[in-house]
């Protein structure tokens, strides 16, 4: 009886398995890399600037980014630390929020133009009146803080963010040593330089802010310095949001490409 010799594979299905195992290969790449992408696509409450003088007064931007799809953001609370007070935090008007500056007894009194306090201001709390930071959104509130201190490198400001769905997340978190991992909820740091030599650390318009004789000029260079941070601000949302588009794109071609091996192979199998 003759044998029969099992008929050889064609060619193409030989050649076509490389194939789908480059594809196969190639979709799982793109998804781990746009799974990278996505991590630092992450936002939290941070300050802009975050470095000001010692000595001096200075205007930051509280941004609070919206990280929740299905929640808007209702009240923000920045709490100052008891170790080092401030003189004087003015807030400026945002428009849709009521805000409120709450004072407390320091453990020495403190110094400022010329006079004792003590009261000083120890937390500022913004609460929607107009909706909220909407989901896929960010919103700056403007503080002007001052006199700061001459015996830190730095100032940590925790946040407490409150969602309309009631969900509380804290930035409270202390900013690890240098080379140390980011804690989940860090603070929102202010870092703090001697000032530039020469200067005596008092800017101009925010010094007259503290002591509640600021003009109209200095009010005008305040605003410009305002809508220049949050152009930046706006910039860097804008980042965050192109990250987390291509992040969603790395992963749904990645997801195809697999999808589409698979498929092949069990074709040719079959």
């Amino acid at each position: 009886m003759q044998s029969t010799t099992p008929s050889a594979v064609p060619s193409t299905a030989r050649s076509a398995v490389p194939s789908v195992r480059r594809l196969v290969a190639a979709g799982a790449v793109a998804a781990a890399l746009a799974l990278a992408a996505a991590g630092p696509a992450s936002a939290h409450v941070s300050v802009n600037p975050d470095e000001a003088e010692q000595g001096g007064y200075t205007t930051i931007d509280v941004k609070v980014p919206n990280e929740r799809d299905n929640a808007s953001t209702v009240k923000v609370e920045l709490t100052f630390p008891a170790d080092h007070p401030l003189a004087s935090v003015m807030p400026q008007p945002v428009p849709g929020w009521d805000v409120k500056v709450t004072k407390t007894k320091p453990a020495e009194p403190v110094e400022a133009h010329g006079r004792k306090l003590t009261e000083v201001p120890s937390k500022v709390t913004w609460t929607e009146t107009g909706g909220g930071i909407e989901p896929g959104t960010f919103q700056q509130f403007p503080v002007s803080v001052g006199q700061l201190p001459e015996d830190t490198d730095r100032l940590v400001l925790k946040a407490v963010q409150t969602y309309s769905n009631d969900e509380v997340v804290r930035w409270i978190e202390e900013p690890p040593a240098e080379g140390g991992e980011e804690p989940e909820h860090p603070a929102p740091v202010l870092n703090l330089v001697p000032p530039a030599e020469g200067g005596d650390g008092h800017g101009g318009n925010d010094a007259d802010a503290g002591s509640g004789a600021e003009s109209g000029a200095d009010a005008d260079r305040a605003g410009a310095g305002t809508t220049a941070r949050n152009e930046a601000g706006g910039a860097a949302d804008t980042s965050d949001t192109t990250a987390r588009v291509l992040a969603v794109t790395g992963i749904v071609l990645g997801a195809g490409g697999i999808a589409y091996g698979v498929l092949a192979g069990r074709r040719r199998t079959s």
